[in-house]
Order: structure tokens, then C-alpha cells, then sequence
């Protein structure tokens, strides 16, 4: 089997530098990767023009995206762009100024992008142009109350804390739903009375396939709802799989469902950083912390790892999204 996998590179940082984690990477990167072999290669390095991001203290990487049929939609934090795979040929570009932050996109109703727009605590959804045709708070408040309609947000590092953190949009049953991160939930943006929480943990995914949605939690934990009853009807913790005790995974996101029973999931090293600070699960665990970013098969129904595959030595350093490579 082939992957992409999206993500980044660190940048380099001076003996005992404490970056904030907004502005630790500087080369926005997809790998393509073939788990049989092992070989790998980047297929996409890209870097974010100065007029999309902030003069300083900002980080250039891809983050979460949705791959239809051959058309891969990705984002950075300021940025879509659309690729036709697998020659990876830019065939669109979207940015406008309230875009900050952002974590997934997705396509929407005829050729709309819809993103989360994390920095602003909303759901926009843009047409192919950049034209901006909706937006949806997602903590029920009017956004221009926090956020001004004459600031660029392209140019703001940081509009943290967040609220909420929205940080993957889905379709289902032709509704638009979208994670947050801080409620542990999803929230129906077009019948906002809608929602369903999922973990105990922050967060992330929300890929619908057949009867479930898939999602995962940063501590380590991937969770199948029912996308009929949106009850739990699995969920498996990934600690303690074939790890030592006390081992941390790593940060938990990113998804490839191989089967009802196999996936892939990605795993970005914890590191010693101020940010680490509020992350309770990591203070609670944290004995062993120096395991790589890496993505990881697991056959969920046997509890077990079938196969690990370090990212740092092919040159991501964070990892957001795993898809299939589609030929």
C-alpha cells in the first residue's frame, strides 16, 4: 500500500530556545510513502508567500485535508490548495483574510471550499475563487464581536485561546459538521440544535465511511461512531498496544481506515515545550518521551500494532493527514 502523508519540517532551533508551538515549522511538506517497501520520497514541498502570513512568529506546514477521488484539497494556516494527484499539479489557490489558523478543508455544494478557520472559532465556507459565501460561528456568538471585519487574520500569529478549537468539517446526510476540539463534540453547522459528543479528550478527524465516523483523540484513543444512532460503537486505546508503560505516543491525529478493522494513524512527537504544560494526559504519563513522529497500523478488533514508520527520517517532523494514494 502507498500513503500520502501531510505535515511538516521543524525548524532549527538554538540549544535551550523555547519557540511557541505556532511557530516551530518552516517547510510546509507531503511525503508519499510505500509501507511495503519502506521507500519514500516528498512529493510536495511548498512555502507560504509573505503577503498570506505573518511578518514573524508563524509556522509554514499543511495541515488537514480531504482527498476526493484524485483532487487532493489541503490546507496551511493561512491557505487552500488544490493538487490533482499523483503528479500533484496545483489546479487551485485560495486565500482571504479570515483565514487564520486554519486546520481542514473540504469541498462543499457546487465547487465550494468549506474551512476551518480555527483562529476565529468558525466554519467559512468560500466559492472557488475566494469569494466568501458563508461563515458559522461555532460557539453560537457573533464572531465580528471578537473578530474585526477591516483586520487581515493572514497577518495575526496567534488569536489564541481558542474557544473552541474547530478543527475538521464532514458531511452527513447532507448536513455540514464540523469537531471542536475543547467540547470534545461535533456540531451540525446547518441544524445547529445537532450535536454529539465523542471522547473524553480533544478531538480530531471526523471521516465518515460506510455506517461510521472516525475519529481520534489526542491522547491516543480512535473512536467509531454510528452514523445512524451517533452513539459509540467502538473505541480502542492505542496506549499500552505493543508500548512500554508510561510510553506517550505521541499527539494523536491523522486517519487512514484500511478495513472495518485495520488503520492507520499518525502520531506527532510530544515535545518539551511550554505548551506541553496543559496537556494533563501527557503530565500523567509522560516517562518516556522521546518517540518520533511516525504513523502506525493497527488491527483495532486484536488489539495490535502490525507495523510503525518513523516520519522524522522522511522529513516531517508533525503529521495532520494520511491518505490513500489513488492511481
Amino acid at each position: 500500500m502507498e500513503l500520502y502523508v501531510s505535515g511538516g519540517r521543524q525548524r532549527r532551533q538554538l540549544a535551550g530556545e523555547v519557540a511557541p508551538e505556532w511557530s516551530l515549522y518552516d517547510r510546509a511538506r507531503i511525503v508519499r510513502i510505500d509501507t511495503e517497501s519502506l521507500r519514500s520520497e516528498i512529493v510536495v514541498e511548498y512555502d507560504t508567500p509573505p503577503e498570506a502570513r505573518p511578518d514573524e512568529g508563524y509556522s509554514i506546514l499543511f495541515k488537514q485535508g480531504t482527498l476526493d477521488g484524485r483532487r487532493l484539497y489541503i490546507c496551511t494556516s493561512t491557505e487552500v490548495l488544490i493538487f490533482d494527484t499523483p503528479e500533484f499539479r496545483r489546479v487551485g489557490y485560495v486565500s482571504q483574510p479570515t483565514f487564520n489558523d486554519l486546520h481542514h478543508v473540504c469541498p462543499g455544494a457546487s465547487g465550494s471550499l468549506l474551512v476551518a478557520s480555527t483562529g476565529l472559532d468558525m466554519v467559512v465556507e468560500c466559492a472557488a475563487g475566494g469569494e466568501l459565501l458563508r461563515q458559522w460561528s461555532v460557539i453560537g456568538e457573533n464572531s465580528r464581536d471578537r473578530f474585526s471585519k477591516s483586520t487581515d487574520y493572514r497577518k495575526v500569529a496567534t488569536t489564541k485561546p481558542h474557544k473552541s478549537h474547530p478543527n475538521f468539517v464532514f458531511h452527513l446526510n447532507g448536513d455540514i459538521w464540523v469537531t471542536r476540539a475543547w467540547q470534545k463534540d461535533a456540531l451540525c453547522l446547518t441544524c445547529p440544535e445537532r450535536r454529539f459528543s465523542v471522547g473524553t479528550e480533544t478531538i480530531h478527524d471526523g471521516l465518515v465511511i460506510g455506517d461510521s465516523i472516525w475519529f481520534t483523540s489526542v491522547d491516543g484513543k480512535v473512536i467509531e461512531i454510528d452514523r445512524g444512532s451517533l452513539q459509540v460503537k467502538r473505541l480502542v486505546d492505542l496506549n499500552g498496544i505493543d508500548s512500554k508503560p508510561g510510553t506517550v505516543l505521541g499527539w494523536c491525529r491523522g486517519l487512514c481506515p484500511v478495513s472495518e478493522h485495520l488503520t492507520w494513524v499518525g502520531f506527532t512527537r510530544v515535545r518539551k515545550t511550554k505548551f506541553r504544560e496543559n496537556l494533563l494526559w501527557v503530565k500523567h504519563r509522560f516517562t518516556n518521551p522521546d518517540v518520533p513522529t511516525h504513523i502506525a497500523l493497527y488491527d483495532l478488533d486484536r488489539k495490535k500494532c502490525l507495523q510503525e514508520i518513523d516520519l522524522e527520517e522522511r522529513g516531517l517532523n508533525v503529521v495532520f493527514s494520511i491518505f490513500p494514494v489513488v492511481l
